[in-house]
């Protein structure tokens, strides 16, 4: 029984798209997989999908309050149900591990990343992320991470030994259709991509102004994603973007429509201050296209060569890189060379039998 995040298929977030990927894998290999999903995010009639149950549960959709109480009541629900494993996504809520293992569940978490340096929290929510750090590392039977670099902050911090278990990507079949490209108004190859949320962490304003000062001929920004929530940052962005030529914001898209944006884009730039291991940054990388991202630890992990990144929050070194990296066409071999690179260091296949090891040593 899986809790902690919001729902899917297609519901944006990086522990969403990890759990979509997931789950699938391990019903195939046996498991019977139930999700304790947020009921604003499922449709009623949405039952199972892919092999997988899921519960739907109330929470209020309020940013910093959702998460944490449908975690208590999903803990509480799952006590009922008496699973064999409860397997907890990210810190926030990791929180309720204590009171799982007092209900004599058995309990694995996923630490998807530090969510307290996120730049939206308060000094509350921060303190209440720590917390739920520290308990799930502490109070869970078996814990996996998704990168060395939390591994080496959960050593340092906790002296407790983890798993890593990186996310993944399933190489994509390229498509043939432009139909996104044409609603947008987009032409093929001639525009800087991003994929994420609306968040400040992900650093739209930087991409934005890096954009404007680059000054590129015919070329456009594309921002795909939303908000979770209304707020000030995201209607910020969407102020800021009517203000300035040649920047197309989409919403959120999945599917085909996600995977033409990808295919044919000029370039994919990350330009975030906090990330887990960026599951968009690999997905751009599964295409084949040149890819920019910041230089934070999450995405040095990856491992791109090092004229791939830049100095977060140097909105000056970026619009170079961007003017550099726009005009130069990727040798013929470079776009298959990629795409293998990626495939052979994260895949999801891999991430599945890992996990299910980990379930079983668990049980």
């Amino acid at each position: 029984m899986v809790l902690g995040l919001r729902g899917f298929p297609d519901v944006q977030g990086g522990v969403e798209k990890h759990a979509e990927e997931l789950y699938p894998r391990l019903v195939q290999s046996g498991c019977k997989v139930a999700i304790i999903a947020r009921s604003q995010y499922i449709p009623r009639d949405q039952e199972t999908w892919k092999g997988i149950t899921f519960h739907r549960i109330w929470a209020p959709r309020i940013s910093g309050i959702e998460a944490f109480v449908h975690s208590i009541f999903g803990v509480l629900y799952a006590a009922i149900r008496r699973p064999d494993i409860l397997h907890i996504h990210a810190i926030g809520p990791a929180i309720v591990t204590p009171l799982a293992r007092i209900l004599r569940l058995r309990v694995v978490v996923t630490h998807h990343g530090p969510d307290y340096d996120r730049e939206k929290w308060r000094f509350m929510a921060r303190c209440l992320l720590r917390l739920g750090e520290k308990w799930g590392m502490k109070y869970s039977n078996q814990r996996i991470v998704i990168s060395n670099v939390i591994n080496a902050l959960i050593e340092r911090k906790y002296s407790i030994e983890t798993v890593v278990i990186p996310n993944g990507i399933t190489l994509p079949q390229i498509p043939t259709s432009t139909f996104t490209l044409d609603n947008f108004n987009l032409d093929k190859g001639r525009y800087v991509l991003l994929v994420s949320r609306f968040v400040p962490e992900k650093r739209h304003l930087d991409l934005i102004n890096a954009f404007n000062e680059a000054n590129l001929k015919d070329w456009k920004l594309v921002l795909v994603g939303d908000a979770d929530h209304p707020n000030e940052y995201s209607e910020n962005i969407i102020t800021t973007s009517k203000k300035l030529p040649n920047i197309v914001l989409t919403g959120y898209q999945s599917g085909l429509s996600l995977a033409e944006l990808y295919a044919y884009a000029g370039i994919f730039v990350l330009p975030s201050s906090h990330e887990g291991l960026p599951i968009a940054l690999l997905e751009a990388l599964s295409y084949g296209i040149p890819v920019l991202a910041s230089d934070i630890p999450a995405n040095l992990e990856v491992g791109l060569s090092p004229e791939q990144y830049f100095h977060l929050g140097d909105v000056p070194a970026l619009a170079h890189q961007l003017q550099k990296s726009v005009y130069i066409k990727p040798a013929d071999n470079k776009f298959k060379e990629t795409r293998e690179w990626v495939c052979k260091r994260y895949n999801w296949a891999d991430v599945a039998h890992k996990t299910l090891i980990v379930f079983k040593e668990c049980v």
